[in-house]
């Protein structure tokens, strides 16, 4: 609705971010794919494609929060447009001054928790990859040895101490299971495995990922 709209990005834009704007559930999917925003506020009711579709579409390819706005207050609403991957949900009517907190918190939150390596966004709470709009399809324990070599990039992780930090103490495998994840999750990130761009190889040592 445009008068909310106007209202939003006014108030928004005083308290110093930047805004782009859809009237509908196809350009917002456009824009948003285009832009990469930090954060999307996304209502429900939305002309051709509704809040629910948009964001599905979109959590195919961007980590970022969603805070989802809608008269609408059934709570199997809010289920839903939590299980398609919102973040918070704000029901109208909405004072701006929730709504920009809400925004400060998403913010903090998803800074703070989000790995960036190169143009990789590891999102350890969802348990995902993007690379680019990609989202890359990652098994647990590819994603937990990703995330653990990504915590400190450049330092060298030894295969024992991989084996730890991702099986644990009590698992009985040995150093080529390390090696086994590692190929598969670079057949997964890397364009050209063989000569990795992301997760390297110390010979003799172990491995780290390259930012």
């Amino acid at each position: 609705e445009k008068p909310i709209v106007d209202i939003l990005k006014f108030n928004l834009e005083k308290e110093g971010f930047s805004t782009v704007v859809a009237y509908d559930g196809e350009e917002a999917i456009n824009l948003a794919l285009s832009v990469k925003p930090d954060l999307i506020l996304l209502d429900l009711m939305l002309p051709k494609i509704d809040g629910f579709n948009v964001c599905k579409e979109l959590r195919k390819h961007l980590t970022c929060p969603i805070i989802m706005l809608t008269a609408k207050e059934e709570v199997v609403d809010k289920i839903i447009g939590l299980e398609l991957g919102a973040d918070d949900y704000i029901t109208k009517p909405f004072s701006i001054r929730e709504v920009i907190a809400r925004i400060k918190d998403e913010s903090k939150k998803s800074s703070k928790n989000k790995i960036k390596i190169q143009d990789m966004i590891i999102d350890p709470e969802r348990y995902i990859a993007i690379i680019g709009n990609k989202t890359i399809d990652l098994t647990i324990k590819e994603f937990e040895l990703l995330k653990m070599l990504s915590s400190a990039p450049n330092q060298v992780f030894t295969r024992e101490q991989i084996l730890r930090g991702v099986w644990g103490y009590d698992f009985y495998g040995d150093a080529r299971t390390v090696d086994v994840t590692v190929r598969r999750l670079r057949e997964k990130i890397e364009k050209n495995s063989a000569d990795p761009q992301y997760v390297q190889t110390k010979r003799g040592m172990g491995y780290y990922v390259s930012n």
